[in-house]
């Protein structure tokens, strides 16, 4: 199944979909029912603001990183990639529908990111987490991965509207529905804009197990509860140091 073949058939699902409240789960029970993240205001201000500077600062690497992956490898420098982004429905739910106004699905969107693996890595595999030694990715796209530079194109998605610099990392579809069945409150993620780092991001390291990413969920919650921006400025900071020195994760 192709990424907007999943894509669909995640909408498809999610357009009907009720979810329990927050208060059912109180093992992920950081976001109260009737909260979200709205993406306007000072908060989105201060990511764009930030993007587009990053990304005027950013072209040389841009420029050396193409030609880089197209001189060891051979198909195009960029990858895009279906991923859930937020529920934007949400805010908008009629008061008298309950179904809608708890319905936390997020809606489908392109990411892209600088190429890492082989054009056709995943033909036998399908979708599958990426680990820290994944022998799918080539020698340039490990030195990427490393520095979390694969991840300056989304730079782009910030100022279209999908992203934000700092939000809960976005997931593929078929990986979202996994989860979703797997860890109870996992689609909250989905009331905020999602983000190219964020505090799970600054933390932790590589997920390992399924353990790892419901800790991952829940710094994630705890970021969507106390989301500020000097929250997003701190973390924004601390990005800094766990691309130049390896700290954290992806």
């Amino acid at each position: 199944m192709t990424d907007s073949e999943a894509a669909a058939d995640y909408a498809r699902a999610e357009a009907w979909t009720d979810y329990p409240e927050a208060g059912d789960r109180p093992s992920l029970t950081l976001v109260k029912p009737g909260q979200w993240v709205p993406s306007g205001g000072a908060r989105r201000a201060l990511n764009v603001v930030a993007a587009a500077i990053l990304l005027i600062l950013t072209v040389p690497v841009f420029v050396a990183i193409a030609i880089l992956i197209k001189l060891t490898s051979p198909g195009p420098a960029l990858y895009r990639q279906t991923r859930i982004g937020r529920d934007r429905r949400y805010g908008r739910a009629r008061s008298h529908d309950p179904r809608r106004r708890h319905d936390l699905g997020g809606m489908p969107f392109t990411i892209y990111k600088f190429r890492t693996m082989g054009v056709e890595a995943e033909r036998g595999t399908g979708a599958v987490w990426a680990s820290k030694d994944d022998p799918r990715v080539t020698p340039i796209g490990r030195v990427l991965r490393l520095y979390r530079l694969d991840e300056l194109p989304q730079l782009c998605n910030v100022l279209a509207g999908d992203m934000n610099v700092v939000g809960p990392r976005p997931e593929r579809p078929e990986i979202v529905a996994r989860l979703r069945r797997e860890i109870p409150g996992y689609q909250q993620r989905h009331r905020a804009l999602p983000g190219i780092t964020g505090r799970a991001q600054i933390i932790l390291q590589y997920d390992a197990s399924l353990e790892d990413v419901r800790l991952k969920v829940r710094h994630d919650l705890e970021y969507i509860r106390t989301a500020s921006v000097w929250e997003d400025a701190r973390i924004m900071g601390k990005t800094v140091p766990v691309m130049l020195f390896r700290q954290g994760a992806r």
